[in-house]
């Protein structure tokens, strides 16, 4: 009898001291949440620790500490809680989602991919696998998921970005211009995504476009260095504002002086567009810097021939040959000289 009588009071006991652990656990918990509220981050992970060290299977107190760690980036802390919130709750949606985010966030693609295949229903698999599988260079996949991302959420700016830019990589430019204008639209600050789709249209040779979306970028804050102010130079002239154009490449060149490829580039965009006497003036700077520069000598004969100076012009031609044979081939077809 008595030991029947002193069982029955160790298990009061331990159900009281049970339900009271159970108390105290919730209750920093509680004060853990109100404090994370009110951005006391260090604060609310102590209180987490405490309700933690009173139920140690408190899997949403492990949830919550994960957070509060990758506020106070903390990113180690946060994985370790992370996976222990799985493994005491395997069927949590709510961790499943979080860890799928963290592995993202952390570039763990692979990682990220196990468990957004695990999270049935949660509102970003599709987006999370889509992005993960672009980072992978599964660009089949990426397109698939993308899409039906999309599909759940057109204004995801990031997500038609990413999309833009595999079908950049599944060489369809047409859609990857279609999406990157989604992009832009969704976001319209993104300077660098606003510099990409007006390096995109200038790609197409749409050059008026491409002007319009370098203006945004400026405006959005995208430095305007040497490369910026040289596609903006050279769709200004394939526009057809030479004079800008020009301008605007001269303060490049100011700053790179006798740079022999912008020489060049600058003397192929008058001469494509039919500004044959400054095409010249460029052609010549050229062979002041280099008198043996044979293609710079053969297209300024080229371009003589087109001003209607053709003896001349064929002079120059036959003399840049003698310097570089392989010209020859040029002239025979009508072409320029490759690389220019």
């Amino acid at each position: 009898m008595k030991s029947l009588m002193l069982t029955a009071l160790l298990g009061l006991s331990y159900l009281f001291v049970f339900s009271n652990n159970s108390d105290s656990a919730q209750y920093y918990y509680n004060k853990g949440l109100q404090e994370n509220k009110d951005r006391l981050f260090a604060q609310a992970a102590i209180s987490y620790d405490k309700a933690i060290e009173f139920n140690p299977q408190f899997a949403l107190a492990y949830l919550a500490k994960a957070k509060v760690s990758i506020q106070m980036s903390r990113m180690y802390d946060a994985g370790q809680n992370f996976l222990k919130a799985y493994e005491l709750d395997p069927g949590n949606p709510e961790v499943i989602q979080e860890l799928t985010i963290f592995y993202f966030n952390n570039r763990q693609y692979q990682k990220c991919i196990e468990f957004a295949e695990k999270c049935v229903g949660c509102e970003l698999t599709e987006r999370m696998l889509g992005m993960s599988y672009y980072e992978l260079e599964d660009y089949g996949k990426a397109e698939k998921f993308l899409k039906i991302a999309l599909k759940k959420n057109e204004h995801d700016a990031e997500a038609s970005y990413t999309l833009g830019r595999t079908y950049l990589e599944l060489e369809n430019g047409k859609s990857a211009l279609e999406f990157y204008q989604k992009a832009v639209t969704s976001a319209p600050t993104r300077f660098n995504w606003l510099y990409e789709l007006g390096l995109l249209y200038y790609n197409s040779k749409e050059y008026k476009n491409a002007l319009t979306y370098f203006d945004k970028a400026a405006k959005a804050g995208v430095q305007k260095g040497n490369d910026f102010l040289e596609n903006y130079g050279f769709a200004q002239i394939y526009s057809g504002d030479a004079e800008a154009g020009v301008k605007t490449l001269e303060t490049v060149l100011n700053k790179k002086p006798n740079n022999k490829e912008l020489l060049n580039n600058i003397a192929y965009a008058m001469y494509t567009t039919k500004r044959y006497e400054a095409a010249i003036t460029f052609y010549e700077k050229l062979l002041t810097l280099n008198a043996n520069d044979a293609s710079s000598l053969f297209m300024a004969g080229m371009t003589f021939q087109k001003m209607g100076q053709k003896e001349k012009g064929q002079a120059i031609c036959d003399k840049a040959i003698e310097m570089d044979p392989s010209l020859a081939r040029n002239r025979q077809k009508k072409e320029m000289p490759m690389g220019l």
